[in-house]
């Protein structure tokens, strides 16, 4: 018996309620690990300095913009968040699942820095960590793995709208056709 008709959520429902939580745990994880271990330290190179781990807290969006907004920046977090979980209920396409996982893991992980961490409520920093090349983020921004989470599923999504894949599992296209026979 498959589980939509024992009354279960689809199966691209479970990838996403499984994926979000992990990517979430995840970036949580890295960023206790790097507060406790890269404060107050030097930059630690890896792989000859092409990816380095020092610690920044960022008080605005992508690329540290809108550092005034963090507040706004919450509020449309939470949007996403709220948005992704409703779409996720009419999901049939394990790739949509996939980048709608990624993407809720990644909204949630950094909105929880700007919850819980200072200067306060929907005002804090959000704790970043990996560098490319440049320690100081000029050459790539600094960033940590809720916006690696956002930044996988957001080209996800772009690769499956390129293809026609549509959140219900056809292909653009393929429905037109069918509508047309």
């Amino acid at each position: 018996m498959k589980p939509e008709s024992a009354g279960l959520p689809p199966r691209t429902v479970w990838i996403t309620a499984v994926l979000a939580p992990l990517v979430l745990g995840l970036d949580v994880l890295t960023k206790t690990i790097a507060v406790a271990t890269l404060e107050d330290q030097p930059p630690v190179r890896l792989f000859g300095g092409l990816v380095n781990l020092v610690l920044v807290r960022n008080p605005g969006a992508a690329f540290s913009m809108a550092t005034g907004y963090t507040w706004i920046i919450s509020l449309i977090a939470l949007g996403v968040v709220v948005v992704i979980i409703r779409i996720s209920r009419k999901l049939r396409s394990v790739g949509w699942a996939i980048a709608l996982g990624l993407i809720l893991g990644g909204a949630i992980g950094n909105l929880v820095d700007r919850i819980f961490r200072a200067p306060g409520v929907l005002q804090g920093h959000v704790v970043d960590m990996v560098s490319i090349v440049r320690t100081d983020g000029s050459f790539f921004p600094v960033f940590n793995l809720a916006d690696s989470g956002v930044v996988c599923g957001g080209i996800l999504l772009v690769l499956l709208a390129l293809t026609g894949r549509e959140l219900d599992g056809t292909r653009a296209g393929k429905q037109e056709e069918k509508a047309g026979e």
